[in-house]
């Protein structure tokens, strides 16, 4: 059940050149970094650092602000901010709301990955016994699913598990039931011409009068692991067949380029923002094909992610950035950078592509160094702050493509990334009365917020940076609000002949290439899988192998398209494929 590490990879420049020029895989040769006992003891210590963050933010928020949403760590007080999460404009906001604890359900897995059984089964109580979701509160769907919906079915599952964390016959089964009830309040949101779900929903009253029929790509793309899982749990099937029709209907409004928009009418399934990137908006869209693909075990969901993933790269990448482009033509819109985007190197850590994210991620950690954290949109023309976006709400993207990078590497660099974002949060950030938002990297002006995913993502990707003993004995998929799910062999509808159930490498046979994660197979990416002829190519998401096995051409169309840049390669006047154009 173990995803075994990647190693780290040593490859000279001459050799990407020469290989590069005849071969759409290259051999890395590779070693790895164990045994430091210095190193260890480092990641021993910075664990116990990031351990007390989370219990300094998880204390303050048990102290002054449970049962509410979330903690105001500057004044000591709460917000029930469930009903505000993505309402900009705060409008519709409830009367007689008094929260549902939302930053403790947030927290759930958080215990359990530091190993605190005990206050893990007194939330879970108290949890069973207080909570209700028949309340008079407009909710953004998007934002209850993966927060309440997710950390619902992650903490039921861990509460289930063998590891025996509950007391014996304290709990029966009592987040499952408010899990499904949950759903159950979000099905009438899909009720429309298109599949494509509202927005907000009332956990009341369902759909209201005069809703407003606009929403984002995330918003109808990133349901199909809280609600998948729910369906497969309780075994109704209505929760999953909503999220992946709303899934289809929303790929069938793709592009020629295989580009999707950024928001969009559930009724009459048209675009209304045509410029689109991997940032707000989009973002979670991608990750949750990838995800739903090694959760659930559906070619489906792969073939839409690479489609995906080539067009993300042809149209958005300009060397290690990634800019906005209009989904209609492929042309540059806005030269940004938001903090949302720095989780897309973690995502290409999933599907093989190492390099591409580590160079990504170097440029997130640069501009982090610049300011002590990372703003939320820097504009890259410019290389400045966005003049109206200077602030920092103690976001986890790039902790988490940190953690997905050192377990693909276990590059030491990484640790020190680490490190250096525990410092900057401790230095920027920390109150006494928890964490705070930064309003205005500029001048660290803060904000009176401590977001619920600090405790569910920032401090656990941070701990598991730094201890990931909870996820190599395991195989889980990560939500993309850091709730895991469990890889069981039950929850795959139907499998391959040859699906591997330790991790979700795809070998179909010897002589074809195959799908793999840099997370499941000690390899580096895009490489052959041994020095032998007769090894299997291992690919990486966009890789698109050449027509013909000695890479002979007559025509470009003979050509694929290359495993390490995503770059389309070209026939030589000598007709052999090649990325000729880039040498």
């Amino acid at each position: 059940m173990m995803p075994p590490l990647l190693l780290s990879c040593r490859l000279s420049w001459t050799r990407l050149v020469l290989f590069l020029a005849i071969s759409p895989s290259i051999f890395h040769l590779c070693n790895s970094h164990y045994g430091d006992p210095r190193a260890e003891a480092k990641r021993r210590q910075l664990r116990e650092e990031v351990r007390g963050m989370f219990y300094h933010a998880y204390n303050n928020y048990m102290m002054y602000a449970f049962p509410h949403d979330e903690l105001k760590p500057l004044t000591k007080t709460f917000t029930d901010s469930l009903s505000e999460l993505g309402n900009l404009k705060l409008e519709r906001l409830p009367q007689n709301y008094n929260g549902s604890a939302l930053t403790l359900i947030e927290s759930l897995s958080s215990l359990v990955i530091l190993g605190d059984n005990t206050e893990f089964e007194r939330a879970v109580i108290w949890l069973s016994k207080n909570l209700s979701f028949d309340v008079d509160a407009r909710i953004n769907l998007f934002e209850c699913n993966i927060r309440v919906l997710g950390g619902l079915v992650s903490a039921h599952i861990l509460a289930t598990d063998s590891a025996n964390r509950l007391v014996q016959g304290s709990y029966q089964n009592q987040l499952l039931i408010l899990a499904k009830d949950l759903g159950e309040r979000f099905l009438p949101a899909f009720e429309t011409p298109t599949g494509l779900p509202y927005a907000w929903i009332n956990l009341k009253y369902g759909v209201l009068v005069n809703e407003t029929t606009e929403t984002s790509t995330s918003g109808c793309g990133t349901l199909i692991l809280e609600m998948g899982a729910l369906s497969r749990l309780t075994g109704d099937p209505r929760f999953e067949s909503a999220a992946i029709g709303a899934l289809r209907k929303l790929w069938s409004m793709r592009s020629s380029l295989n580009l999707l928009g950024t928001t969009l009418n559930v009724e009459t399934g048209e675009w209304i923002e045509y410029s689109s990137g991997i940032g707000a908006g989009v973002d979670s869209f991608y990750e949750y094909l990838v995800k739903a693909h090694i959760l659930f075990g559906k070619e489906e969901y792969w073939r839409m992610f690479q489609s995906a993933y080539v067009g993300v790269q042809k149209y958005f990448r300009h060397g290690p950035w990634y800019h906005e482009a209009d989904m209609r033509t492929g042309e540059a819109t806005y030269w940004q950078l938001t903090s949302l985007q720095a989780f897309w190197p973690g995502l290409q850590v999933l599907v093989g592509d190492v390099d591409a994210a580590n160079s990504s991620h170097r440029e997130f950690v640069r501009v982090w160094e610049k300011y002590g954290v990372l703003p939320e949109r820097y504009l890259l023309d410019h290389q400045i702050v966005h003049p109206t976006e200077k602030y920092y709400p103690l976001r986890p993207e790039l902790a988490e493509s940190t953690f997905y990078l050192y377990q693909a590497t276990k590059d030491p660099w990484y640790i020190e990334v680490g490190e250096s974002i525990v410092k900057s949060l401790n230095r920027h950030t920390k109150v006494r009365g928890g964490f705070a938002s930064v309003r205005d990297v500029t001048t660290m002006q803060l904000e009176d917020h401590q977001h619920s995913f600090f405790l569910a993502e920032t401090c656990k990707y941070l701990y598991l940076l730094f201890d990931d003993t909870f996820w190599v004995e395991h195989n889980y998929v990560f939500t993309t609000e850091g709730h895991p799910l469990p890889v069981l062999r039950e929850w795959h509808d139907r499998l391959p002949e040859a699906y591997i159930l330790s991790n979700w490498t795809f070998i179909k046979d010897d002589r074809q290439a195959s799908k793999a994660s840099s997370m499941s197979l000690q390899l580096c990416p895009a490489t052959i899988l041994s020095a032998w002829r007769q090894a299997p190519r291992i690919e990486s998401a966009c890789h698109i192998p050449d027509s013909r096995m000695d890479h002979r051409c007559l025509t470009d169309e003979d050509c694929g398209v290359d495993s390490t840049s995503c770059r389309r390669r070209s026939c030589s006047t000598s007709g052999y494929c090649g990325s000729w154009l880039f040498l």
